[in-house]
C-alpha cells in the first residue's frame, strides 16, 4: 500500500473541501488516514485459503454454524463504511473433518477488509469454505448497514442489507437449508 500517495489524496481532498490543512486537527489527518486504510484493506493481501492449512478428525455429519461475526468492510462505490453480521454454517465432507471455528470468523475478516460490495463479499466467504473444506454445502448469510444509505442518498438510518451464498446441500435440499436458516436466526430455539 502505498501510504505517501493516500496521504497525498486526503490533502487533495481537504482542501477541495475547503479546509486549512494548517488547522491543529487537520495536521496529522491524511497520515492517520493513509494508517486507518492500510489497517480497513488489510486483507487485500491476505489469501483465506491459507487458515484452512489444518482440520480436525470430528466425525462430524451435521450442520456446523458461527453465527453473529461481527465485519466491517468499505463500500468500494463511496468509500463508506458498512457492517454487520455475519453467519457462516457448513456441513461436512464425507469424511466428517472439520476446520477451527475462528476459521470462519477470519475468513470473513479477510474478505471484508478490502474495498467490497456485500453481495461479492458473502459470495467470496462462501466460496473459500466450499475450496477448502471441500464440504456437502456451504451457506453464508451477512446482514449490513450502509453508512452510504445511513448518510448520504436516501439517509435511511438502521435499514438492513440481507445477502446469502449458498452452495452444495444447502442449494439442493429445501429441508437442510431451512434447518441451518433455523440455526442460523434463531439458534436453534425451538418454542412450543
Amino acid at each position: 500500500m502505498d501510504k505517501a500517495k493516500i496521504e497525498e489524496g486526503v490533502r487533495l481532498i481537504l482542501e477541495g473541501a475547503g479546509e486549512d490543512l494548517s488547522r491543529e486537527g487537520l495536521r496529522e489527518t491524511p497520515a492517520r488516514v493513509a494508517r486507518a486504510l492500510e489497517e480497513c484493506l488489510a486483507g487485500m493481501e491476505r489469501d483465506a485459503g491459507e487458515l484452512f492449512k489444518t482440520s480436525f478428525d470430528a466425525d462430524c455429519h451435521d450442520i456446523v454454524v458461527v453465527r453473529d461475526i461481527p465485519f466491517f468492510s468499505l463500500c468500494e462505490h463511496h468509500l463508506l463504511p458498512f457492517f454487520g453480521r455475519a453467519h457462516v454454517a457448513y456441513i461436512p465432507g464425507a469424511e466428517g473433518r472439520v476446520c477451527g471455528i475462528s476459521k470462519l470468523a477470519r475468513t470473513v475478516d479477510v474478505y471484508s477488509k478490502r474495498l467490497q460490495l456485500q453481495e461479492r463479499l458473502c459470495s467470496q466467504v462462501a466460496d473459500a469454505v466450499d475450496e477448502a473444506l471441500q464440504p456437502l454445502g456451504v451457506l453464508v448469510v451477512m446482514e449490513a448497514e450502509h453508512l452510504c444509505m445511513t448518510m448520504r442518498g436516501v439517509r435511511k438510518p438502521g435499514a438492513i442489507t440481507t445477502t446469502s451464498a449458498v452452495r452444495g446441500a444447502f442449494r439442493n435440499n429445501a429441508t437442510t437449508r431451512s434447518e441451518a436458516m433455523k440455526l442460523i436466526f434463531d439458534g436453534g430455539r425451538t418454542t412450543t
